[in-house]
């Protein structure tokens, strides 16, 4: 997910895409114990999601605090 489109999404958007991606790293982590991952990447690739996402977050939340 781009920062273009994290910027688009609205608060609760935000903390619903965070939970959302949470829950598929969990998943992810475990079928890859189970069986291995066609491509390990994507664990990277959520948890990069995730940061983007949270550091959204935590501008928004500096900004209403500054205002």
């Amino acid at each position: 997910m781009k920062i273009s489109e994290i910027r688009e999404l609205s608060t609760p958007d935000l903390l619903e895409r965070i939970d959302t991606e949470k829950t598929m790293i969990v998943r992810m982590r475990l079928n890859h114990a189970i069986t291995p991952l066609e491509n390990p990447q994507k664990l990277k690739q959520a948890k990069l999601t995730i940061a983007r996402l949270l550091t959204e977050l935590q501008a928004r939340e500096s900004k209403q605090k500054s205002k």
